[in-house]
């Protein structure tokens, strides 16, 4: 009878292991994605190296994840600023892209693959359809992503008060670079 039990309990976890295995993940949570705004008045930019990211080949779901006061600015006041007044950052405290990449495409073979992902992109709250396009250089086993993209501040109720409206782009240029390791 305790054989039994012991089969009974054991089959149920030994398929749960073959449906991750079967699945290829990649991960990183040390990406990077940084923003430039340029105006005439003021150049801003500010990178962010703690970057949570996962790649799921099988099913080609996508998820990126960061804190927005793991920005690093130049210029501390202009940190603050960020995370004070204008993204709220206690407020909001990440952002997030969830999405799927297009295609049928084997990116987890070696060479460089143009990949698009539509998906959802959630800042300051606010979430919006958005599509990402970018090239993924695959060994096998890191998958480098690298990516481009412009947010309108507008678009996710960022607002920028009319005494600072000169020194801040309303369209900001954001890039990312993902190492993301096979699992």
């Amino acid at each position: 009878m305790k054989k039994l039990i012991l089969i009974l309990l054991l089959v149920p976890f030994h398929f749960l292991i073959s449906i991750g295995n079967a699945q290829t993940l990649f991960s990183t949570s040390t990406g990077e994605i940084s923003f430039y705004s340029y105006t005439p008045v003021e150049d801003i930019n500010a990178v962010n190296k703690k970057i949570g990211s996962i790649i799921n080949s099988e099913t080609r779901e996508v998820a990126v994840q960061m804190r927005m006061t793991d920005f690093s600015f130049p210029n501390k006041l202009m940190q603050e600023h960020f995370n004070e007044n204008y993204l709220e950052s206690e407020k909001y405290p990440t952002a997030t892209f969830r999405g799927k990449i297009s295609g049928n495409e084997d990116f987890t073979l070696p060479g460089n693959h143009p990949v698009k992902a539509t998906g959802t992109m959630k800042i300051h709250g606010v979430e919006k359809p958005m599509d990402l396009v970018g090239q993924i250089n695959s060994d096998g086993k890191v998958l480098k992503l690298k990516l481009e993209f412009l947010i309108k501040l507008a678009d996710y109720n960022i607002e920028i008060p009319t005494l600072v409206f000169a020194k801040i782009a309303e369209e900001i240029q954001v890039k990312g670079l993902l190492d993301l390791v096979k699992k």
